[in-house]
């Protein structure tokens, strides 16, 4: 298991470095597509977009742990891609790089699409169900929303 206090990188696709944005991906691809076994195209084009951010806990070198911010219409912000390391599960990780994410994401509202086991997760950081939820790729998913801080109340 890697340490608790791993470092939290945070970098737009202009600043990753080929190697970073390999190992990135790998960790997405290892998990969602062939662990969950959803074979999905994973290179959506949102990587490269320039609202995009990366977020990744940096185990000496290697991702433990990883999720993506994009900058949906309207101000709002859409956190995806939230994994760990099958190495890493359980130390906290996925809590820990929401809470950097939320920081990152400030005071925009902010969306999700949670694997429905993981309502409980989010709602921890704020979020609620905001709609129906459906089955993707044979997983239930449950929408859920972040309102913006109205910093004025």
């Amino acid at each position: 298991m890697p340490q608790q206090n791993l470092p939290v990188r945070v970098a737009t696709f202009a600043d990753l470095d080929a190697r970073t944005f390999h190992d990135l991906l790998r960790l997405r691809i290892d998990v969602f597509v062939v662990e969950q076994a959803c074979p999905y195209p994973e290179l959506d084009g949102r990587d490269v977009e320039p609202g995009t951010r990366h977020l990744w806990l940096d185990d000496d070198g290697a991702p433990a742990a990883y999720l993506r911010i994009l900058a949906d219409p309207g101000g709002v912000a859409r956190i995806g891609r939230v994994v760990v390391t099958p190495r890493a599960r359980g130390g906290g990780h996925a809590g820990r790089l929401m809470t950097a994410a939320l920081e990152v994401v400030g005071d925009r509202p902010c969306v999700l699409e949670a694997q429905s086991h993981l309502v409980d997760f989010y709602a921890r950081h704020g979020f609620a169900v905001s709609g129906p939820g459906y089955v993707e790729d044979g997983i239930p998913h449950t929408p859920m929303r972040r309102e913006g801080i109205d910093w004025e109340r």
